[in-house]
């Protein structure tokens, strides 16, 4: 995914660096990154030790402190917002758990931020990593031709995005809104700020409570 459309693009034009790092490569025993979890239950956990030692190595091995987030279900619900905030960090760091999660020091001694992509559980934190990166890259300044595009998008504004239309004019009866080719920018932008309201009411109005 890293390799294709607008994270390739991204790559391409040096204003992002994806690194990949395998915490079996820094346990002091590879064969051995989860065990079972005190206190008895079901599934295995991530050790402590080889999750640290992969941090530490990467900050010391890059100079650089990197702001750290935990994907786990038991993080803050992913948004918009949240991506516009981390799309201003020069180094993020994504562990992605699996099993039945990481070894609570992980999350206390390493004091990550924490992010869940919703309210599900998925066999590891690879997905939800992917999630992050997309939603954030897009919004790093020049990666995108034209930055009015994520200005529009749907949840910007806590709104929901407006319809919207192509060529041709008329496609199996289904006209386009005669405005739209008016050439009337005003008349224009009004009715796409009605619309978004409307379809976010229709859709999402949990988002216009918090408007």
């Amino acid at each position: 995914m890293l390799g294709h459309s607008i994270l390739k693009i991204a790559r391409e034009k040096a204003l992002v660096q994806y690194n990949l790092f395998n915490i079996r490569e820094y346990a002091e025993n590879k064969r051995c990154v989860d065990d079972r979890p005190y206190g008895g239950g079901p599934g295995m956990v991530m050790k402590p030790e080889p999750i640290f030692n992969t941090v530490e190595a990467v900050e010391r091995e890059n100079a650089a402190r990197y702001k750290k987030i935990l994907l786990t279900p038991q993080g803050n619900r992913f948004s918009q917002s949240i991506a516009r905030d981390l799309a201003k960090e020069s180094h993020l760091m994504l562990i992605c758990g699996h099993y039945e999660g990481f070894d609570e020091r992980v999350r206390v001694g390493l004091d990550a931020m924490e992010i869940s992509i919703g309210d599900y559980v998925l066999s590891g934190g690879e997905i939800p990593a992917m999630v992050v990166i997309d939603a954030v890259v897009r919004l790093i300044p020049g990666v995108l031709g034209d930055m009015d595009s994520t200005a529009n998008e749907s949840f910007n504004d806590s709104l929901l995005e407006y319809p919207q239309y192509t060529r041709p004019a008329e496609y199996k009866g289904m006209q386009v809104p005669s405005v739209l080719m008016s050439g009337n920018h005003q008349k224009i932008k009004e009715w796409q700020r009605n619309h978004a309201i409307e379809r976010t009411l229709e859709k999402r109005p949990d988002l216009l409570n918090k408007r």
